[in-house]
């Protein structure tokens, strides 16, 4: 085929690589949905003093409520009649980190085996023990902390090895010109995910007890886990269902040699390529601001907004659908910009890199002297992670550029990188918010946007978007 035909358009958004990328954006759903769930049920699990009765509540639009009286208090709120544990917060702290460790432990392992036996089976493995342990939960729970601790730590293995692996999925799915499009739809859904569980979360456990929230999120993940085993393939030359058509202009697109030889990782050389390195700490910086948002923002939203803990989940949700939002326009323009030849692969990833960066931490840096303001502050927390999701067309998808055969691998090591990153910047806020909250606060926020900035620095000074020597296929034999 002449090299007009091959980079002739595929079927555009009715095709099959669209519809994997719905799959993907519902299992990352599910996951960050099932990672979520504990730190909202905990809070009727361990509260064995606040139980009342939720006519006491106002129920005429508990959001509205909130914007006419911010200073309701954060105790009006019924925990159910489910079992009460009498954990304390050290903990529930080594409960909320088990999972983190058990994620660190298969991410690189499960990235450099999905690119052996492939994705298919590595994911949705993951995604069907993650999903069983968490209908598991509330029975481990009743058994005692030790369990609860062990069910998380196999549940982020699980849940680590269903992350990486989508990158194998994607090198051997998605165009050039689409991989920002492809991977932010399916990235997005941990954003819309994150949206969800906060804004219905509390609702499941005051309605019908905590226990559901791990039987209904569950749930749905073995549905996903039926979807993923039926329409995921790892490569589209093997999809049974997928038009002559679009399997070629994804084949000849991404020039594929079906069949070639695996040769073994080229650690040295890794190691020494700077543009790398540079992905790494564009990871690091990423996720140290990201995990306080995450794992903070209700506390935040309750200490200095002084709502109460339902209006808390729904404003605390509301940032993470506009970071759903500026994930998927993200990757619609960023492919728009190299469709067009407007501007160079290169200056893509370190334009919406720089955004991703920069912005949330002009953002960060400017919360702690508006506190007074309720209205301006609900805006820039929205905005924090909106903008901040821009990275997902930058240095997040980079590894596909630079080197597409080991991009699961290499994601795998990224996203350890972040959460060592998510460790550390956890275990720092609550230190420095317990010495003080208001001035603590502001240095939190200020060190996140030092963090960043030493991320952007260095990801414009040896960021790059050509394919490294080390992973090209002439020179695998070399290796």
């Amino acid at each position: 085929m002449d090299e007009k035909s091959s980079t002739r358009k595929g079927p555009g958004f009715c095709s099959l690589r669209y519809g994997l990328a719905l799959i993907m954006h519902f299992s990352n759903f599910t996951m960050i949905t099932q990672r979520v769930s504990l730190s909202i049920a905990i809070i009727a699990m361990v509260n064995s003093t606040e139980q009342q009765n939720i006519s006491n509540v106002s129920t005429e639009g508990p959001l509205a409520d909130t914007l006419n009286n911010p200073s309701r208090s954060i105790k009006e709120f019924n925990t159910g009649e489910a079992s009460v544990y009498e954990w304390s917060p050290e903990t529930q702290g080594i409960i909320f980190s088990s999972i983190n460790y058990g994620i660190i432990l298969t991410l690189i392992p499960s990235g450099y085996l999905a690119g052996i036996f492939g994705a298919k089976h590595m994911l949705g493995a993951g995604l069907l023990i993650s999903s069983l342990l968490t209908l598991f939960t509330p029975l481990a729970a009743n058994f005692g902390v030790i369990l609860v601790i062990a069910i998380r730590t196999v549940q982020g293995m699980a849940q680590g090895m269903a992350w990486t692996g989508q990158f194998t999925i994607w090198a051997k799915w998605a165009p050039p010109l689409e991989r920002s499009k492809l991977t932010s739809i399916a990235g997005s859904g941990v954003a819309f995910g994150s949206f969800i569980i906060l804004c219905v979360g509390g609702l499941i456990c005051q309605a019908l007890g905590w226990p559901f929230i791990f039987y209904i999120f569950g749930s749905i993940g073995c549905v996903c886990c039926l979807l993923w085993f039926t329409v995921i393939y790892d490569d589209p030359m093997h999809h049974p269902c997928i038009s002559v058509r679009e399997r070629e202009h994804i084949v000849f697109s991404l020039a594929q040699k079906p069949g070639s030889p695996r040769r073994s990782v080229p650690i040295k050389a890794m190691v020494r390529c700077l543009p790398l390195w540079a992905i790494f700490m564009g990871f690091f910086s990423h996720f140290w601001l990201c995990t306080i948002i995450i794992t903070y923002l209700p506390t935040y939203i309750s200490s200095v907004l002084h709502v109460n803990i339902r209006d808390s989940g729904v404003l605390s949700s509301l940032p993470f659908i506009a970071a759903s939002s500026c994930t998927i326009l993200g990757g619609q323009l960023a492919d728009f910009l190299l469709s067009r030849n407007l501007l160079r692969l290169s200056t893509v990833r370190k334009l919406f890199s720089s955004l991703g960066l920069l912005l949330p931490s002009v953002c960060a840096m400017t919360l702690p002297f508006v506190t007074s303001s309720y209205m301006t502050t609900v805006i820039l927390l929205i905005l924090i992670p909106g903008t901040s999701n821009l990275c997902d067309s930058g240095f997040i998808i980079n590894t596909l550029d630079i080197a597409p055969r080991y991009s699961s691998f290499l994601m795998g090591i990224s996203r350890g990188f972040g959460l060592i990153a998510g460790i550390i910047s956890s275990t720092a806020t609550g230190f420095l918010i317990s010495q003080n909250s208001e001035s603590g606060w502001r240095n939190v926020f200020f060190l996140s946007a030092a963090v960043n900035m030493f991320g952007l620095v260095f990801y414009l000074t040896f960021g790059q978007a050509k394919i490294q020597g080390w992973a090209r296929e002439e020179n695998l034999t070399r290796l």
